[in-house]
Formats: C-alpha cells, sequence, structure tokens
C-alpha cells in the first residue's frame, strides 16, 4: 500500500507540470483578455441574477440561479477552504497563497466561459433529461466525433468528485480536535467508524438527487460561509497589527528565491495553482454541471453567477483562512497539517473555544461538499452507462468515504489532484475551442442589456 502511495503521488506532481499551468493558466488570460474583461465589468448584474430578478420557472432546467450558484459553492467553498489553505502554507509558505489569487482572477473568466457553454450546450440524458457539463458541451457542441474526449473527462470526473478529502480531513477533525483533546483514545477503528456514520448520513441525502442536494445547499451554505468569516474576523481583529505584516509576507514570499518554506519558485506557484484549482474548481469541469443544471434560456447569464464562485471562495474566504494561520503564527510555531493547522490557528486566537466554533463552520463545510459531488459523479456515470444504473455510482460513492476516513492524507490530496489534472484538459480545450461562441452570445445579450 504504501508504494501504491508513492506512485499516486508521483504521478500527481508529474500530471501538474508545466503543461498543465500554461493550459490552466494560459488558457484563463486567453479568457479574460478575449472576452475584454466582461465578467468583471457586468458584476452587478451578475449579482441581480442571483437575487432572483430574472427568474422564470418556465424555462427549461432544474434549479434557479442561486440554487445553482449554492451547490456549485457548496462543492468549492469547503475543506478545500479550510485544509486546503493550509496544506498550501504547510507546502508551499505563504507565497503559495499569492498564486492562488492570480489563479483564482483567472478563474474567474474561465468559469464564465465554461459555464456558460455549459447551458449553451446542454444535451439529453439517456432518460431525456436535460444536462449540461464538459461532457455535453463536447458531444453537442464540437461533434459526436469528439465524444472519446468526453468520455475521458466522465471517467477522471467519476473519480475526482470522490469525497475522500472530506471525509479523510473531517475524521481527522474529530479524532485530533475533538476525541484526542478529550482524552479519547483513538485507532483504525473509531476512524472506521467515523466513516461508517458519514456514509449513511450522506446517502440519505444524495438519493435525492439534485432538487434535494440544491435545496439542502441553498440552505446551508450561506449560513456556513457566515459563521466561518465572522469566525475568521475575530481572529483578524484580535490580531490586527500582524494583519499587514501578513499580506506582506504573502507578497514577498510569492518571489523570494530562499522562500521561508516552499523551496524553489517553481514549486510554489505549482502549490498555489494545485491548491487553488482544487478550492475554486476553475477549469476542472465541476461547476459547469451544476451551472448547466439552472433554469435559464440565457447561457451568458449563468456564465456570470458562475464567475462569482471564485470570488467567493478563493480571493475572500482562502484568503481569510490563511491569514489566520499567518497573523497567529502557528504555521512557523507547530508541525501540524490541513485541518489541524487550521484547528490550531483557532485555539490560538480563541482558547477552548475556537476548535469547537470550527467544529460548526468544518462539519457543514465538509457534508455540504458531500452532498455535491455525487451529483456530479452522476452525470459522468450516466453519460457513459445510462441512468438506469445510476444507483451504482451513488453505492460506490458513499463507500469510499470510509476510504478516505481511513486513508493518509498524502495519498488523498495526490489521487484527487491527478484527477482533476486530468479534468481540466478536456474542459479547457473544449472552453478555448468553443470560445467564439461566446463571444458572439455576450454581444448579443449584453446589447438587448444595454438598450434597456
Amino acid at each position: 500500500m504504501e508504494n501504491i502511495g508513492n506512485y499516486i503521488q508521483q504521478f500527481a506532481d508529474f500530471a501538474w507540470g508545466t503543461p498543465l499551468l500554461i493550459l490552466l493558466l494560459g488558457g484563463g488570460f486567453y479568457f479574460l483578455v478575449y472576452s475584454r474583461l466582461v465578467p468583471f465589468r457586468y458584476f452587478r448584474h451578475a449579482i441581480q441574477v442571483i437575487r432572483g430578478k430574472f427568474d422564470n420557472p418556465d424555462e427549461p432546467g432544474h434549479i434557479n440561479h442561486f440554487q445553482a450558484l449554492a451547490t456549485a459553492l457548496s462543492g468549492t467553498v469547503g475543506m478545500g477552504n479550510v485544509s486546503g489553505v493550509a496544506v498550501a502554507i504547510t507546502v508551499g509558505g505563504p507565497g503559495a497563497i499569492f498564486w492562488m489569487w492570480v489563479s483564482a482572477l483567472l478563474g474567474v473568466a474561465t468559469k464564465y466561459f465554461t459555464c456558460t457553454l455549459a447551458v449553451m450546450y446542454r444535451g439529453k440524458d439517456s432518460s431525456g433529461v436535460l444536462q449540461g457539463g464538459p461532457m455535453y458541451v463536447i458531444v453537442e457542441g464540437l461533434g459526436k466525433k469528439w465524444k472519446p474526449l468526453a468520455i475521458f473527462f466522465s471517467v477522471f470526473g467519476m473519480i475526482g468528485v470522490l469525497p475522500l478529502f472530506q471525509a479523510n480531513q473531517l475524521t481527522q477533525f474529530l479524532r485530533e480536535v475533538v476525541l484526542e483533546a478529550n482524552g479519547v483514545k483513538t485507532s483504525f477503528t473509531t476512524d472506521l467508524i467515523t466513516g461508517i456514520v458519514l456514509m449513511l448520513f450522506v446517502a440519505t441525502i444524495v438519493i435525492g438527487g439534485i432538487k434535494r442536494i440544491g435545496k439542502v445547499a441553498g440552505n446551508f451554505v450561506p449560513f456556513m460561509v457566515v459563521v466561518y468569516i465572522l469566525s475568521v474576523i475575530y481572529i483578524l481583529v484580535s490580531n490586527y497589527q500582524n494583519v499587514p505584516a501578513g499580506f506582506k509576507l504573502i507578497f514577498t514570499e510569492a518571489f523570494n528565491k530562499e522562500p521561508i518554506v516552499g523551496g524553489a519558485l517553481g514549486s510554489i506557484i505549482i502549490t498555489g495553482v494545485r491548491r487553488a484549482a482544487f478550492s475554486n474548481e476553475a477549469g476542472m469541469g465541476t461547476a459547469p454541471m451544476a451551472h448547466g443544471a439552472v433554469k435559464t434560456n440565457e447561457p451568458i447569464r449563468e456564465g456570470l453567477v458562475a464567475m462569482l464562485g471564485p470570488i467567493v471562495d478563493t480571493l475572500i474566504i482562502c484568503t481569510m483562512t490563511a491569514l489566520s494561520i499567518i497573523v497567529t503564527g502557528v504555521w512557523q510555531s507547530t508541525d501540524f497539517d490541513g485541518i489541524t493547522l487550521t484547528a490550531s490557528a483557532f485555539d490560538t486566537a480563541i482558547p477552548g473555544f475556537g476548535p469547537y466554533l470550527l467544529i460548526v463552520s468544518v462539519f457543514i463545510f465538509s457534508i455540504t461538499t458531500m452532498f455535491a459531488f455525487p451529483y456530479y459523479g452522476e452525470k459522468c456515470f450516466s453519460f457513459i452507462f445510462g441512468t438506469k444504473y445510476a444507483i451504482i455510482y451513488k453505492i460506490f460513492y458513499a463507500f469510499s468515504i470510509i476510504v478516505g476516513a481511513t486513508t493518509t492524507l498524502g495519498v488523498v490530496i495526490s489521487f484527487i489532484d491527478s484527477a482533476y489534472a486530468l479534468m481540466a484538459i478536456p474542459t479547457m480545450v473544449s472552453a478555448i475551442l468553443l470560445s467564439p461562441k461566446v463571444i458572439k452570445a455576450g454581444k448579443e445579450y449584453f446589447s438587448k442589456l444595454d438598450s434597456k
């Protein structure tokens, strides 16, 4: 098992090499320039859309604009924001956060294009239900001859959305911060029990499908974001004197030839981009599957809604997490990693009560992500095998929670990173090839909007 773990980690490092960085960062820059900063220019309009101003229940789709964004955010605003940021700082130092910002800014444009295409080129599954996502974009937009690329995405999409990381970090948090901190002896058995309980809880929600997921996400996502943000704001305010130095450290370490942590500059950039991709999933292809289910006849409208994801996820929440870890100094004073490092920051700033306050956020972060991900995986599975066999994937998904709860963090991260890297290839390639269609649709939509 140790050898298998080493192979997985080596493949993840290979997959996240220079070619993929060029595809993600270069592709995002291309979208930004080609669109002439359209996503940023219509930010106010995007807010109006998610507030329901343009909702029409008679339009095709399954969920409204807010529920689509909430479902996508429930998959992105999760453990990547809490423990993923901690991993980024542990591996790449504070400088990795700067490259997360760069990736997120480019990710705004990437999501605008990929999620617009997800609505523009929706297709029907084997049950005749309207669906969206990179696999349908590829087949409906590029043609049937490109179907092998769509299958390629679907195969790794089923793997990439497995809840291994969420189950792993929630189990680690409960083990180290809750059980062991209160004198409870832990072992493989306690991790296994945690995994089984999580599996049963998640299964009761995911069987309900996208409408139930969208409803639950719509209720929980705003709550979890508010609770977490207020907690971190308290940490930052109580350590306000260290915040300017924290920001300065992020910028200086991003270009430091001899960084405190992280090795060479190239490795810091890779760490930042990998963790940003894991956090906001821009270019990975998961969000287009959620946004492709929206009730609308206006693809551009949903593309504008989708662009808000990286802003909320990475530029706001990840930055706040990073600063809480940096200003409390725990990233240098402890040997913790992942969720335990973030918990240490909470405990340092809010002694005694902090870790338990984090429990609420962590539980909702991880659970809501595990609610959203099976929807993505089921769509990928159904694209290849048909909807009538979708229950097979749901069962596989549920049991993978137990695997995540009992596997080491390094192997879990590398396994998911590898799948994300391979998902990004068909997602970005198809979006770049079809980008002129988005530009054309955008000109028509914005000309009508500006004339009102």
